[in-house]
């Protein structure tokens, strides 16, 4: 049995619906969680309430707001054999603690970490002033960072469920080529098709939006990269490749899968 913690987040969602369609029994978690696909056992939950009885495998994802440790967490899943944990690009180039890894690494199963690099659905906050205005508003206009689409982060990440070959290594997730916020807001338009006016916002304009749905030291650390990247955060990861035997998906097509949702 694989349990997917976070079943109803942008990389669960997907992870789980690819398990279930690879035939493998699958216990999806999530505080959310009222449905999956057929055969898929829902539990409502999630790293605090973890129970893994019958489970071997586990896709390890830290809720927003928890500081840890982790370590109590861990020691109630003494029977699972692997786990994947959903980490940060940050954790690889200094921004953020590495303190989630080193538990994972340390206890003892057989692991896999991911760092993915910026999520293309990230920009889902645009959708409502794009289905109102035809309008984006974003800071740093044309600093370009390579987002992952997180369909390509479930699927490296079922791949590292399912084939032993990927135990004790840590892949970097990033899309195909780095693209700015106005790159971004031209390929939406594109596919909704319709121009979407990209208006530049100051860092502080940006700060005040961000501080309505996340913590002001969360708001601030993302506002660093999104501004001053460093060479390593801009850089294109061969890892999606490397795992999925295919490039990465660009941020073009996770637009046009979601077109919907700005139109």
């Amino acid at each position: 049995m694989i349990m997917v913690v976070g079943a109803t987040g942008n990389v669960g969602k997907p992870l789980v619906r690819m398990l279930a369609e690879a035939g493998e029994e699958v216990t999806a978690v999530s505080r959310r969680i009222t449905a999956a696909p057929p055969g898929v056992v829902v539990r409502q939950g999630d790293l605090t309430s973890l129970s893994v009885e019958d489970v071997t495998s586990v896709f390890l994802v830290v809720p927003p707001g928890f500081e840890g440790p982790l370590e109590p967490v861990l020691a109630r899943a003494a029977g699972v054999e692997r786990v994947v944990l959903l980490s940060s690009q940050g954790v690889g180039t200094g921004r953020h603690p590495a303190g989630f890894e080193t538990a994972v690494q340390a206890w003892g199963p057989k692991w896999t970490v991911l760092r993915p690099a910026g999520f293309a659905s990230n920009t889902l906050p645009w959708a409502e002033s794009v289905r109102t205005r035809r309008e984006i508003a974003a800071p740093f206009a044309d600093v370009a960072l390579p987002v992952v689409d997180p369909e390509d982060i479930a699927a490296v990440a079922a791949a590292a469920l399912l084939d032993p070959s990927h135990e004790g290594r840590t892949y970097e997730l990033t899309g195909p080529a780095a693209i700015s916020p106005r790159e971004q807001a031209a390929a939406i338009g594109e596919a909704v098709g319709e121009p979407v006016r990209f208006v530049p916002q100051t860092r502080e304009e940006a700060r005040a939006a961000m501080l309505a749905f996340m913590p002001p030291h969360v708001a601030d650390a993302t506002l660093d990269i999104l501004g001053a990247p460093t060479p390593a955060e801009q850089r294109v990861s061969p890892d999606v490749e490397r795992v999925l035997g295919r490039a990465p998906r660009p941020f073009a097509e996770w637009a046009s899968r979601f077109a919907g949702a700005f139109k």
